[in-house]
């Protein structure tokens, strides 16, 4: 009886600790497959359509994450003077019009590989995928601090009167 009582709550307690594991990490890896099938699903892409688009798509990607981090290394410190903050708002500008200039680019080499509807498709998917993956991780984001800070989800919470 004993040995049984001790199964029992052994067991109970590695799902408990399966239950409280930390939300995994981001994963470049997962979250670009994931941006790819939602994509070539909302987009209704052919696997060949697929084949030539995301080669070209990941290209523009690579060209836009440097420019992404210059403007992510701005953001940590205000300039100390006029002159500082006059220099970093003309280098946020400039950083912001090149990464226009990328996308038209891009956009163009995107037409000469898929008609204008599947192009407008995609980027109508990529905006979705993005929107989508932010709310999902304001979600966990909010669920998670509310766990951590011995606090309900949202949706459990009761109010005391």
């Amino acid at each position: 009886m004993l040995i049984l009582v001790m199964l029992t709550l052994s067991i109970g307690a590695q799902e408990n600790k399966k239950q409280q594991q930390p939300p995994q990490r981001f994963s470049p890896e997962r979250f670009e497959a994931e941006l790819q099938a939602y994509i070539t699903k909302e987009a209704n892409l052919t696997p060949q359509e697929a084949a030539k688009f995301f080669p070209v798509y990941k290209e523009m990607q690579e060209k836009q994450r440097v420019l992404f981090g210059r403007q992510g290394l701005q953001g940590f410190t205000k300039p100390q003077d006029e002159q500082g903050c006059l220099k970093a708002i003309k280098e946020s500008d400039e950083i912001d019009v090149e990464l226009k200039r990328i996308q038209q680019t891009y956009h163009l080499r995107f037409l000469e590989l898929l008609p204008a509807s599947k192009v407008y498709d995609i980027l109508k998917a990529e905006q979705g995928f993005h929107r989508h993956m932010m709310r999902n991780w304001g979600r966990g984001n909010r669920q998670q601090n509310g766990q951590q800070n011995g606090q309900r989800p949202p949706q459990q919470r009761q109010h005391q009167k």
